[in-house]
Protein backbone atom coordinates (compact mmCIF):
# COMPACT_ATOMS: atom_id res chain seq x y z
CA UNK A 1 0.00 0.00 0.00
CA UNK A 2 0.97 3.47 -0.94
CA UNK A 3 1.64 5.32 2.31
CA UNK A 4 2.71 9.01 0.59
CA UNK A 5 1.19 12.19 1.63
CA UNK A 6 0.30 15.08 -0.27
CA UNK A 7 1.84 18.40 0.86
CA UNK A 8 0.48 21.74 0.73
CA UNK A 9 1.13 25.15 2.43
CA UNK A 10 -1.38 26.87 4.37
CA UNK A 11 -0.76 31.13 5.20
CA UNK A 12 0.19 30.02 8.91
CA UNK A 13 2.52 26.83 8.16
CA UNK A 14 3.04 23.65 6.52
CA UNK A 15 0.03 21.28 6.09
CA UNK A 16 0.43 17.72 5.52
CA UNK A 17 -2.59 15.53 4.21
CA UNK A 18 -1.87 11.78 3.90
CA UNK A 19 -3.54 9.64 1.16
CA UNK A 20 -4.15 7.20 4.18
CA UNK A 21 -5.09 6.87 7.28
CA UNK A 22 -4.84 4.96 10.57
CA UNK A 23 -7.77 4.78 12.82
CA UNK A 24 -8.22 2.40 16.09
CA UNK A 25 -11.85 2.04 17.73
CA UNK A 26 -12.31 0.92 20.85
CA UNK A 27 -15.34 0.03 22.71
CA UNK A 28 -15.97 2.64 25.06
CA UNK A 29 -17.50 0.75 28.04
CA UNK A 30 -13.59 -0.61 28.66
CA UNK A 31 -11.40 0.62 31.65
CA UNK A 32 -9.11 3.59 30.90
CA UNK A 33 -6.18 1.31 31.10
CA UNK A 34 -7.70 -1.61 29.25
CA UNK A 35 -8.43 1.02 26.52
CA UNK A 36 -4.89 2.53 26.34
CA UNK A 37 -3.13 -0.91 25.91
CA UNK A 38 -5.38 -1.84 23.39
CA UNK A 39 -5.00 1.11 21.44
CA UNK A 40 -1.14 -0.14 21.45
CA UNK A 41 -1.65 -3.54 20.81
CA UNK A 42 -3.76 -2.38 17.80
CA UNK A 43 -1.06 0.23 16.75
CA UNK A 44 1.44 -2.29 17.15
CA UNK A 45 -0.28 -5.05 15.11
CA UNK A 46 -0.38 -2.63 12.42
CA UNK A 47 2.59 -1.33 12.22
CA UNK A 48 3.70 -4.91 11.76
CA UNK A 49 1.83 -5.46 8.72
CA UNK A 50 2.39 -2.45 7.06
CA UNK A 51 6.40 -1.66 7.58
CA UNK A 52 5.32 1.60 5.50
CA UNK A 53 3.42 3.32 8.88
CA UNK A 54 6.76 3.50 10.42
CA UNK A 55 9.40 6.40 9.86
CA UNK A 56 12.76 6.44 10.19
CA UNK A 57 14.74 6.34 13.97
CA UNK A 58 15.19 9.31 16.04
CA UNK A 59 18.22 10.61 16.83
CA UNK A 60 18.72 13.61 19.14
CA UNK A 61 21.73 16.73 19.34
CA UNK A 62 23.54 14.52 21.76
CA UNK A 63 23.59 11.42 19.10
CA UNK A 64 21.19 9.51 21.70
CA UNK A 65 19.78 7.38 19.43
CA UNK A 66 15.61 6.30 19.54
CA UNK A 67 13.29 4.22 17.85
CA UNK A 68 11.21 5.25 14.49
CA UNK A 69 7.54 6.26 15.44
CA UNK A 70 4.32 5.81 12.97
CA UNK A 71 4.97 8.21 10.21
CA UNK A 72 1.15 9.80 10.24
CA UNK A 73 -1.41 10.50 12.71
CA UNK A 74 -3.52 7.98 14.26
CA UNK A 75 -7.24 8.91 14.86
CA UNK A 76 -9.08 6.98 18.14
CA UNK A 77 -13.05 6.72 18.18
CA UNK A 78 -14.77 5.41 21.12
CA UNK A 79 -18.17 3.23 20.37
CA UNK A 80 -20.69 1.02 21.75
CA UNK A 81 -20.54 -2.60 21.11
CA UNK A 82 -23.60 -2.09 18.00
CA UNK A 83 -21.07 0.56 16.65
CA UNK A 84 -17.73 -1.96 16.59
CA UNK A 85 -19.85 -4.77 14.63
CA UNK A 86 -20.48 -2.73 12.21
CA UNK A 87 -17.57 -1.06 11.97
CA UNK A 88 -15.79 -4.63 11.62
CA UNK A 89 -18.31 -5.23 8.76
CA UNK A 90 -17.99 -2.03 7.03
CA UNK A 91 -13.93 -2.80 6.91
CA UNK A 92 -14.63 -6.24 5.94
CA UNK A 93 -16.50 -5.71 2.99
CA UNK A 94 -14.13 -3.43 1.65
CA UNK A 95 -11.44 -5.78 2.54
CA UNK A 96 -9.26 -3.94 4.72
CA UNK A 97 -7.37 -6.10 6.84
CA UNK A 98 -7.95 -5.40 9.89
CA UNK A 99 -5.83 -5.77 13.42
CA UNK A 100 -8.60 -6.68 16.13
CA UNK A 101 -8.91 -6.86 20.08
CA UNK A 102 -11.30 -9.47 21.51
CA UNK A 103 -12.29 -9.75 25.26
CA UNK A 104 -11.05 -13.07 25.92
CA UNK A 105 -7.41 -11.63 25.36
CA UNK A 106 -7.09 -9.63 28.72
CA UNK A 107 -6.91 -13.17 29.91
CA UNK A 108 -4.15 -14.66 28.26
CA UNK A 109 -1.08 -14.14 28.52
CA UNK A 110 0.93 -14.60 25.56
CA UNK A 111 0.89 -14.63 21.92
CA UNK A 112 0.24 -18.39 21.29
CA UNK A 113 -3.14 -18.18 23.70
CA UNK A 114 -3.95 -14.67 21.93
CA UNK A 115 -4.24 -16.36 18.79
CA UNK A 116 -6.13 -19.61 20.09
CA UNK A 117 -8.75 -17.37 21.46
CA UNK A 118 -9.65 -15.48 18.33
CA UNK A 119 -9.57 -18.59 16.42
CA UNK A 120 -12.18 -20.40 18.89
CA UNK A 121 -14.84 -17.56 17.66
CA UNK A 122 -16.36 -17.55 14.07
CA UNK A 123 -16.24 -14.51 12.78
CA UNK A 124 -19.56 -13.25 13.99
CA UNK A 125 -19.54 -14.31 16.87
CA UNK A 126 -15.90 -12.56 18.13
CA UNK A 127 -16.17 -10.51 21.06
CA UNK A 128 -14.74 -7.19 19.47
CA UNK A 129 -13.47 -4.32 21.96
CA UNK A 130 -10.77 -2.61 19.70
CA UNK A 131 -10.45 -2.66 15.92
CA UNK A 132 -7.40 -1.29 13.89
CA UNK A 133 -7.18 -0.12 10.12
CA UNK A 134 -5.11 1.45 7.34
CA UNK A 135 -6.37 2.18 4.20
CA UNK A 136 -6.83 4.69 1.80
CA UNK A 137 -8.02 7.94 3.50
CA UNK A 138 -11.39 8.01 1.91
CA UNK A 139 -11.86 4.14 2.53
CA UNK A 140 -11.24 4.63 6.22
CA UNK A 141 -13.96 7.69 6.18
CA UNK A 142 -16.63 5.64 5.00
CA UNK A 143 -15.69 2.56 7.15
CA UNK A 144 -15.41 4.84 10.36
CA UNK A 145 -18.43 7.30 9.19
CA UNK A 146 -20.49 8.06 12.11
CA UNK A 147 -18.15 7.70 14.42
CA UNK A 148 -16.68 10.49 17.29
CA UNK A 149 -13.53 10.47 18.76
CA UNK A 150 -12.88 8.20 21.90
CA UNK A 151 -12.70 11.10 25.12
Amino acid sequence: MDCGRNESLSGTGEHMTYDTKIAIIIRKDLLNWQQVNVTAFLAGGLAGFYPEVVGEAYKDASGQAYTPLLRQPVFVYGVEAAEMTRTHQRAASRDVRMAIYTEPLFKTNNDHDNREAVLSSTTDKLNLVGIGIYANSKNVDKIINGLKFLS
